[in-house]
């Protein structure tokens, strides 16, 4: 006897539905998975055939044959078990289901030996695509009810064990749907949260992180060990835009196909990565024999940090160019190419030297002009060129750490004035997610309406300092996000020249190099 169930699997963040085709036929048993399985499917032959043993179902001793289609499409990961086994008993005549009922419905799932129903991976993009696939119910794991219960319109039953199934699906046992509000999951303690009302001096500082979290702007720290580069990027989540609705959906996506949603159903808080300087390519921009997503796709939405950023390997920062400027990567195989969502903002730190002393007020720098030029040789222009905040961080003084009264503004404050330019992008764009970091050229000259005389400072600054056309796309970006974060309609004056000095640091490298020539001769 012939049976379809229907299941699915992810390509990377897409979803493909998968008909499990189960044929019985009279023979020596024999268990035979063909359309293009990997090898935890081949497998799962094993884990069936033993959980519907210890479960109590009986299958006469037949030919089996499980056809994976469309069969030119491969397949991998353990989900396909409970549609197996499920193909199996209504092909044995052990259940008795309605074709309507089946073709409603998706089946996903792995079986543990003695029955039992575990976890896997990629629930959460099936769901969200389940409706387009003309499919009203999922059935699966309840470890991952509440993940795929995020989603509307769409009856997620979760079951724990075979023979529960078996009972659901003969009427003998009622489940409810799961049902998910995002509203109350994963919130922070706000005792526990880092907060900016913690870190002594810095103002400058504080004030790129404002302009950073406001308008979504790359960010690069430079300066001695110790000053609080690290500290201050840590607290920079503590400041930005709560998600909306659909960047939680979209983040989630990504870390439910890589098997991370274990401990909570949804990502509600802006991710932070922060990836060893150790990190490969692939593990940066994902990759894979089944390409997997990177630590700058597990950052969609949130933020990727890279502390000593000329310890990394220059080809692997190399490889930023792409997502930084279209905010995508696509990693291409020999027989599918795949694209991975990756708008994050970037937040880099570095010393000045490879000792990390140079122009440092309290040690003398050891280093040679020649490992300086090294050292800062990994940096490109064209990268440096992406990143819209460069700041130098000097390092703290006595009376700064011991001040008792000093006049530290908390995250709470400062993420007002970031609401409020938040509040006028939205306006502006008509989208909720939209900053100005990611305006078109198009929009540039629509919305960056500058005054006379932040005019003439552009076009004096324009050759000075040697803006590429990117360069000078940024500049404006950065000063219309200053000119939110006061109010303003128009860019001024002031708000151009404090872009300015956000813009300046590349240039600053040559005068790094000339200065540290002329100190060693």
């Amino acid at each position: 006897m012939h049976t379809k169930i229907f299941s699915a699997t992810t390509i990377g963040v897409e979803t493909n539905q998968v008909d499990v085709e189960v044929d019985l036929s009279f023979g020596i048993l024999q268990f035979s998975i063909v359309g293009l399985p990997d090898a935890a499917i081949k497998e799962s032959k094993q884990r069936v055939l033993t959980a519907l043993k210890n479960s109590g179902i009986k299958i006469p001793e037949r030919k089996i044959t499980v056809n994976l289609a469309p069969a030119d499409i491969k397949k991998e990961g353990t989900l396909f078990d409970l549609p197996i086994a499920l193909g199996i008993m209504i092909a044995g005549d052990f259940l008795n289901v309605s074709n309507e009922f089946i073709n409603e419905t998706m089946f996903l799932g792995e079986l543990s030996l003695d029955g039992h129903i575990t976890p896997v991976k990629g629930i959460l993009p099936i769901a969200c695509d389940a409706k387009k696939l003309n499919k009203k119910r999922l059935i699966v794991p309840f470890a991952n009810a509440q993940e795929a219960g995020l989603i509307k319109d769409i009856e997620v039953v979760g079951i724990k064990h075979l023979t529960q199934l078996v009972a659901y699906l003969k009427g003998e046992e009622n489940i409810s749907c799961t049902t998910t509000d995002f509203k109350n999951l994963g919130h922070i303690d706000a005792e526990k949260i880092l907060n900016f009302n913690q870190v002594k001096g810095q103002h400058q500082a504080k004030r790129a992180l404002q302009i950073a979290a406001a308008g979504k702007h790359n960010i690069l720290f430079i300066g001695s060990p110790g000053s609080g580069k690290t500290m201050l990027a840590k607290r920079l989540p503590t400041i930005l835009p709560k998600m909306e609705f659909d960047e939680i959906i979209e983040t989630s996506k990504i870390y439910s196909v890589t098997g991370k949603l274990t401990n909570k159903p949804l990502i509600v808080e802006r991710p932070f990565r922060s990836p060893h300087h150790t990190i490969s390519q692939a593990g940066l921009v994902g990759g894979g024999s089944y390409p997997q997503p990177g630590e700058i796709s597990l950052a969609h939405n949130g933020i990727l940090f890279l502390d000593e950023l000329t310890e990394f390997k220059r080809d692997t920062l190399e490889a930023l160019r792409q997502p930084l400027e279209n905010h995508t990567v696509c990693i291409s195989r020999a027989q599918q190419t795949l694209i991975f969502p990756s708008s994050f903002l970037l937040v880099a730190a570095l010393n000045p030297c490879p000792c990390g002393f140079f122009a440092d007020k309290k040690r003398p720098c050891v280093c040679s002009m020649q490992q300086i030029e090294k050292y800062l040789a990994k940096l490109s222009g064209p990268l440096l060129d992406r990143i819209d905040l460069q700041i130098m961080v000097p390092s703290v003084d006595y009376e700064t750490v011991t001040a008792k009264n000093e006049n530290n503004l908390s995250s709470e404050q400062i993420f007002e004035k970031v609401n409020l330019a938040v509040q006028k992008q939205k306006v502006r764009f008509k989208k909720t997610n939209m900053f100005n970091s990611i305006m078109s050229s198009q929009e540039v000259e629509k919305y960056c309406i500058l005054s006379a005389g932040a005019e003439d400072i552009i076009k004096k600054s324009f050759d000075k300092l040697g803006l590429t056309m990117r360069g000078y796309h940024k500049l404006l970006k950065v000063a219309r996000t200053i000119a939110d974060l006061e109010n303003s309609e128009n860019i001024e004056s002031s708000h151009v020249q404090e872009a300015l000095i956000y813009r300046s640091l590349d240039q600053s490298f040559d005068k790094l190099k000339n200065s540290t020539h002329a100190e060693k001769s």
